[in-house]
């Protein structure tokens, strides 16, 4: 099996984990990635990452002449593209930049003129309902129409193509896996000595952007509820809302039990996360479906929680976007906004070693089977043989 991924994403070596596992399934699978051979990641001011070749035999990176170099729906490539198709000839043909895009249009449109007879995939995060006006429609409907397998971030990515008119297979799974070997169980005794940690205090943690619709201010107001207990917050990460957390825990009189961390390096995020006795994700959407927009913000996954469960850490999060259907019944699920409701699902943990454990043997459970990059590579894999399959009986 011949797979091309087309993707901005793969410029990053990280990144790349899931599909060089999907690479060592079979000796009759070759993986070749195609990225832009200049891009400018968001973000960053001024710099422009210039992509290198990688050949592993049977997995590659390939950099090809783009224009756009910051906009992903707008990325499509230059003539460069069509010798690696005629040599490569793949049977899967996956573009990883949403429904609307260039690229995939571009790449289904030369799938068809080279007569490469390839599977056509994409994939996307996007979550919340929207209209499109032409061209953008005419696009939309073109890439939907030429699509053999839709593989989407979460359900309602599904939900939503399906409302403009997909009816073909579809696969819900995320784009990046966990590595498992850097997300393990790990004792964390000195980290928690420098943090002043002390080891019978229940550490409640959270990992990411410091932004109101990652719903911290609901967790300062959750946790403040449960001062006749022993605790601490671990907030991980950096943003605007940094002196609005400081303000608002001084405010409640938990100032003291404030353990704030700037970001840190990746590899080190595991150290963190093996401090807490259990991570919360307290997202809050802020798109409203009655305005029939695209405005706002809906968790698309929430990629912290499964970094958590390979660590064997309990997971709280509330109900926004994807986060009930990454947790399932392997952690404790709020209502978004609801500080009473998250309150209450931290005290049973606190009061409860035997729930503790429980959920974090399920946790650790759910993660290792499904989301590691080894476990997303074979459910990849599985997809791919059903489109390939239906493709015969056809």
């Amino acid at each position: 099996m011949k797979i091309l991924v087309v993707s901005h994403t793969y410029i990053v070596d990280l990144n790349c984990q899931k599909l060089r596992e999907l690479a060592k399934l079979d000796p009759n699978i070759e993986v070749t990635i195609v990225v832009p051979k200049r891009w400018k990641p968001g973000g960053v001011q001024n710099k422009i990452i210039e992509t290198k070749s990688l050949n592993q035999g049977n997995f590659r990176i390939i950099p090809i002449s783009n224009f756009s170099e910051n906009n992903q729906a707008m990325l499509t490539f230059g003539l460069d593209i069509i010798p690696l198709l005629k040599d490569f000839q793949p049977d899967i043909i996956q573009v990883e930049q949403g429904a609307k895009s260039l690229a995939y249009a571009q790449l289904i449109t030369l799938n068809r003129l080279l007569g490469l007879k390839a599977k056509n995939i994409f994939f996307t995060w996007w979550n919340l309902p929207y209209e499109t006006k032409f061209p953008i429609s005419w696009l939309e409907s073109y890439n939907l129409r030429n699509t053999d397998g839709l593989i989407a971030g979460n359900q309602d990515g599904v939900e939503i193509l399906r409302q403009h008119g997909y009816t073909g297979m579809a696969k819900v799974m995320p784009q990046l896996g966990v590595d498992e070997e850097l997300f393990s169980p790990s004792n964390q005794t000195q980290l928690a000595e420098k943090l002043a940690i002390k080891s019978d205090e229940f550490v409640i943690g959270y990992v990411g952007r410091f932004v109101e619709e990652k719903g911290i201010l609901t967790l300062i107001k959750a946790v403040s509820s449960l001062q006749n207990f022993s605790w601490k917050l671990l907030l991980l990460g950096r943003g605007d809302l940094k002196e609005t957390i400081i303000s608002q825990a001084t405010d409640a009189g938990i100032k003291d039990r404030l353990v704030l961390v700037e970001s840190v390096p990746h590899d080190t995020v595991p150290n963190y996360i093996n401090l807490m006795n259990v991570l919360v994700l307290p997202s809050e959407t802020t798109y409203k479906v009655k305005t029939l927009t695209a405005m706002g913000w809906k968790e698309q996954f929430g990629h912290v929680l499964i970094e958590a469960m390979a660590c064997k850490i309990p997971v709280i999060g509330s109900d926004s976007g994807e986060i009930p259907h990454v947790i399932g019944d392997a952690g404790l699920i709020f209502p978004e906004g609801d500080s009473i409701s998250l309150g209450n699902c931290l005290q049973s943990l606190l009061e409860n070693k035997d729930l503790e454990q429980e959920l974090a043997d399920k946790a650790y459970e759910k993660g290792i089977n499904q989301y590691t990059n080894i476990a997303l590579a074979k459910q990849l894999f599985d997809f791919y043989k059903e489109i390939l399959e239906q493709k015969k009986g056809k």
